[in-house]
């Protein structure tokens, strides 16, 4: 653990509140009673009091402590690896996901620039891989150090104060005798005992949750009792130990979720998840041995499309260091530059690494009822929540698609023919390598979809708080199998969700359904307190398992809502979760549906998510409420509300884009 001495202001805290409970059937996961701690093996070895403890160090969780920093609070911030950064780290997806228009406008939040500029500083220019895919792709490993540098700024700057905890799990939680605050969070920090990590997560993941030292590992308990929690895990962690209400994969079909492709919903059916690892282009041949269970996975590998048929164009795409400019050159419509001796390249590949679990027996991300099953809910039980087996056989797949791509000569989509060796590349790995990992994987998978929590009911959402489809979709809706597939009646109220300022008239049935002139631009929210733009874009879980079963296919339907989205707004709701009252999410876990949640998961995204949940954590600890306060009533007379708004917007972190407005229906030109 590393301590940042930068001094503390005090921050006062007031009396609990009433909350409001979600009925039981209307969610997957039903309440139980509060979570209870277990008492570990030994008496903690550390204690630690923080204003705010920070769960997760992606990007999520570096926004939320950013921002708490420059305000001057005492940040703990824990995290599994020992890199801050998430996608852009540890997860290996160094290739900023941005869209055209909000690029070109710079239209971000303060923190994001920085980062953005810092890169480029770094490295003398933003783009140092010069991919295709992005403006921006860089190494791993430098950009945990640069990002973990802004953090340090930050705390200097604002006198905060930033208690870092690498390799570090939180294990328990205990609330006080309401329920509805959570007062201590146990963790375990793990260090190797020979200094270095060298086998998979897979084979240490749950190691890393037991209190017990190990033939490898050294423990040490950490007891944090923080004034406020954020779960910025990638899977939802606190979320599961918190015991509040959430959904796990596919939404069941409905007026807001009109694209979904299970008529009663799926809990297994998450997006895929990605080991990636990083190559390097090289002047002579190398020899390649096939791994032993190669042969199991190679019937899954393709280049997917025609269009995408090419080596050069695949490894261009996330090219993340190009010391020497190659020639220019074109594939399917598509241009970069050749690859040149030295070149290195992150793969991040949906028929490739890509693991995508779809069945009760194979997802990753257990559900409450499995975790029941498996004594995880019980006090001391917590193993991380994730199938072990499900992680390590995406660890093989990905080493698989690497030897697919350099040795590789069948393809399980384009057939015979299209796929050649390419052995003039070497696989990196080493602590020095730009995983930062022996074995080369990326620390920890890219994870595209966890734990969704359900916000808290309202009149206006009787069910719960949740962004849906309807709420971001540029979907042509007038498509025959909207009218074919859903019931009159879910067809009607489809188009009363999309009439915009017109839905009363479409309602009395002064516009008829066919005469219904569909809102060209997302759901404006009262409480917004960020911004993201991105595509609906899928990785859909496979059919059979496991999904690399020869001639397995997708689940059908799943991409039916992919797609473009108009720029969007995150709502402080869908921030807040039930039962707990000193609890923020941010990051992928805030309330979306499985369809707007394949938007909200971004690089940009993150960090906007993260500055909403840090922001609205240090407004509630100085004005001594509670942030479910702040969205009983969303309605400009919200005084508190809007002033937490201003102050948001006013730090350079917008909260709505340029022309934001229910009158403004003209947002065509967001590309």
């Amino acid at each position: 653990m590393k301590y940042w001495p930068f001094p503390l202001k005090n921050v006062t805290n007031r009396s609990l509140f009433s909350f409001l409970s979600l009925p039981l059937s209307l969610v997957f996961c039903q309440t139980l009673s509060p979570p209870t701690l277990a008492a570990p093996p030994r008496t903690p070895d550390k204690t630690e009091t923080c204003d705010i403890l920070v769960v997760g160090g992606g990007l999520a969780g570096s926004a939320s402590a950013y921002e708490a920093l420059l305000a001057g609070k005492t940040v703990c911030m824990t995290e599994i690896t020992d890199w801050v950064g998430g996608q852009i780290s540890s997860q290996g997806t160094s290739a900023l996901d941005e869209r055209p228009t909000q690029r070109e406008r710079l239209f971000y939040p303060r923190g994001y620039l920085e980062l953005r500029d810092r890169i480029a500083k770094y490295y003398g220019k933003l783009n140092p891989g010069d991919c295709w895919v992005s403006v921006s792709c860089f190494l791993p490993r430098d950009a945990h150090q640069i990002l973990f540098q802004q953090l340090l700024t930050a705390a200097k700057q604002g006198k905060g104060t930033l208690k870092w905890y690498p390799n570090t799990v939180i294990k328990e939680l205990e609330t006080d005798s309401t329920g509805k605050q959570i007062t201590t969070a146990i963790a375990i920090e793990h260090q190797p005992k020979d200094g270095k990590q060298t086998q998979t997560l897979s084979q240490h993941i749950e190691d890393w949750y037991r209190y017990e030292d190990s033939t490898e590992f050294e423990k040490t308990i950490i007891s944090f009792t923080p004034k406020y929690i954020i779960d910025a895990t990638e899977t939802g962690e606190i979320i599961a130990l918190a015991d509040v209400p959430y959904r796990l994969g596919v939404d069941p079909r409905s007026p807001v979720e009109p694209s979904s492709s299970s008529e009663t919903g799926d809990p297994y059916c998450t997006q895929g998840f990605t080991y990636t690892f990083a190559m390097e282009a090289t002047k002579t041949p190398q020899t390649h041995q096939m791994p032993d269970f190669y042969p199991n996975y190679a019937p899954y590998y393709s280049y997917e499309l025609k269009r995408l048929a090419s080596f050069d164009l695949v490894f261009t795409y996330r090219r993340i260091w190009s010391p020497k400019t190659g020639v220019k050159d074109k594939f399917g419509g598509i241009s970069f530059t050749v690859p040149t001796s030295g070149d290195i390249s992150m793969q991040n590949w949906t028929w490739g690494n890509d693991y995508r679990p779809g069945t009760a027996q194979d997802n990753l991300v257990y559900t409450k009822e499995q975790l029941e099953t498996s004594g995880q809910l019980a006090p001391g039980g917590w193993l991380g929540g994730l199938r072990t087996e499900t992680l390590r056989r995406g660890e093989e797949n990905a080493l698989g698609f690497f030897y697919w791509l350099v040795a590789g000569t069948t393809d399980s989509r384009l057939g015979e023919g299209v796929k050649q060796p390419h052995p003039n590349y070497r696989f990196l790995s080493g602590l020095s390598s730009p995983m930062g990992t022996v074995h080369g994987l990326s620390k920890y998978p890219y994870i595209r979809e966890g734990r969704r929590i359900i916000g808290r009911p309202s009149s206006s959402y009787p069910e719960g708080f949740t962004i849906t489809e309807l709420d971001i979709s540029r979907q042509n809706y007038r498509d025959e199998y909207y009218s074919n597939t859903l019931s009159p009646s879910t067809y009607r109220d489809l188009w009363i969700e999309l009439a915009g300022n017109d839905a009363i008239d479409v309602m009395l049935g002064d516009i008829p359904l066919e005469a219904v002139k569909r809102r060209a631009r997302s759901r404006i929210y009262p409480d917004s307190v960020g911004i993201g733009h991105y595509a609906i874009d899928f990785h859909p879980c496979m059919n059979q398992s496991p999904p690399e079963t020869p001639r397995n296919t997708e689940r059908e339907g799943e991409r039916r809502g992919a797609g473009q989205a108009y720029p969007f707004q995150i709502p402080l709701r869908a921030l807040i979760p039930q039962k707990i009252d000193n609890m923020l999410v941010a990051g992928k876990s805030i309330a979306t549906s499985h369809i707007a949640a394949a938007a909200y998961r971004v690089h940009s995204f993150e960090w906007s998510s993260g500055v909403a949940a840090g922001m609205t954590a240090v407004f509630a600890l100085e004005k001594g409420i509670f942030p479910y306060q702040l969205v009983e009533d969303v309605s400009p007379k919200n005084r508190q509300l809007q002033l937490l708004r201003r102050q948001i917007d006013k730090s350079r972190n917008p909260t709505a884009f340029p022309g934001t407005s229910i009158f403004n229906e003209d947002w065509k030109g967001w590309r």
